[in-house]
């Protein structure tokens, strides 16, 4: 189905679903003045059909980040709002269908009540319809929290990692690991600076970044790539590509020119940022005449994503290293070729899952609805003597928030025992 056709299809439900809540809230709320209900008329319509114009011209017109963000934005969370409060409109109308029947039956059965005349038409409940406002409103006022406060509430998370073959000069040292930047949705320099000084301060030996430098096209990390030049780390910055870095979404899985272009583009940036892009290639790091080997893959995912990675080339002339340390952008990668292929991948890295940016994330358990869709989707997995690490994300996409996962900076200490 094309993009026009399914945007016209979900607007036409939207438009369906506006008409429905509208008469259902001016169904209860009839002790309303007059000059009342035109003004909740006017507000409700130009409101609802100027956000479905919006999404058209966000999506077709040349609009600036910040407006199509908006645009988006509250489409959604109004969207999601009346989501919520269908269910209780429902369950009202069959209430009411149900009641009508019955009545229905009884007037059949009655030669009385057959002869009289109509009684008044069932009305609204007035609970149900208010119910349904009220839990409206959860999703609207959580998820707008979640712009204001959770986009850009960085945490750092300690995680130490045992390595039992750990080179003695390795013990102790310090690795950070961000992922799925995402510079495309950014709307506020100093926060994500923010985000920088604090990953900074860690003062981290060597750094990892697992993918997703972007949302499209390797021209949204302009604004940001002088921020993200300031990662940097005695013994190194290793990069990755993630699924949104190939220009596939917005050029198609195809090698046009423009497609190449851009690609290289990505290519010279993350050089000129400072990063050593890893492209199905590993490299040796020594400390104190001792190794260990950092290797990266290209996005390698299971089902609908592009699988460019090839670890047998990543791979070769690695086997003399004690300790492998793998840079792979999608965690499926590591339950769908690592554990049964590469049994002497020590540490996986992983992002691309976000935590889906929202949920609940606690030192005692954790969940979010990505978890039905990925086994393993935030934080440190084992299986025998293979690890992986998920890191729910430093950016967003789509929705510009985060609820209850925030954005992550995850600082490893080396450990033998």
């Amino acid at each position: 189905m094309g993009r026009t056709i399914f945007l016209t299809i979900l607007c036409l439900v939207v438009i369906l679903l506006d008409i429905y809540c509208y008469y259902a809230i001016t169904a209860v709320f009839k002790k309303w003045k007059p000059t009342t209900k035109i003004i909740f008329k006017r507000a409700w319509w130009i409101i609802n059909i100027g956000l479905i114009v919006g999404v058209f011209c966000a999506i077709y017109l040349n609009l600036f980040l910040t407006a199509r963000a908006i645009i988006l934005v509250a489409f959604f969370l109004l969207t999601a709002s009346k989501i919520v409060m269908l269910p209780f409109l429902l369950i009202d109308d069959l209430r009411r269908l149900v009641i009508k029947i019955f009545k229905k039956n009884v007037n059949k059965t009655n030669e009385e009540t057959t002869a009289s005349l109509p009684g008044e038409p069932i009305s609204r409940s007035s609970f149900l319809v208010k119910a349904g406002l009220i839990a409206g409103a959860v999703p609207l006022s959580s998820l707008s929290w979640g712009i204001i406060s959770g986009a850009y509430d960085y945490q750092v998370r300690r995680v130490t990692l045992k390595l039992p073959n750990l080179p003695k000069a390795f013990d102790g040292i310090t690795l950070a690991q961000i992922s799925d930047i995402h510079s495309g949705s950014f709307y506020n320099k100093t926060a994500v600076q923010g985000g920088v000084d604090l990953l900074m301060a860690e003062k981290p030996d060597f750094v990892f970044f697992t993918g997703d430098l972007v949302n499209n096209l390797t021209s949204e990390v302009k604004d940001y790539q002088n921020i993200f030049s300031k990662v940097k780390a005695p013994l190194g910055v290793y990069s990755v590509l993630g699924n949104h870095d190939y220009g596939d979404y917005h050029f198609g899985k195809g090698t046009s020119p423009a497609k190449v272009k851009n690609l290289q583009d990505m290519i010279a940036t993350h050089k000129i940022m400072g990063y050593d892009l890893l492209m199905n290639q590993h490299r040796r790091l020594k400390v104190g005449g001792e190794e260990i080997g950092i290797v990266g893959i290209e996005n390698w995912g299971m089902g609908r994503f592009p699988k460019y990675g090839k670890m047998e080339l990543a791979m070769q002339n690695t086997d003399d290293l004690p300790v492998k340390l793998l840079l792979s952008h999608d965690p499926s990668h590591w339950r769908g070729e690592v554990l049964p292929k590469y049994k002497d991948v020590d540490v996986a890295f992983a992002g691309h899952t976000h935590g889906m940016q929202f949920g609940v994330r606690l030192k005692e358990m954790q969940w979010s609805p990505v978890q039905y869709i990925y086994k393993e989707w935030a934080g440190l997995y084992q299986e025998q003597q293979q690890q992986l690490y998920v890191n729910v994300g430093y950016g967003f996409l789509g929705y510009p928030g985060r609820v209850g996962i925030l954005p992550e900076i995850t600082i490893f200490t080396l450990s033998r025992v």
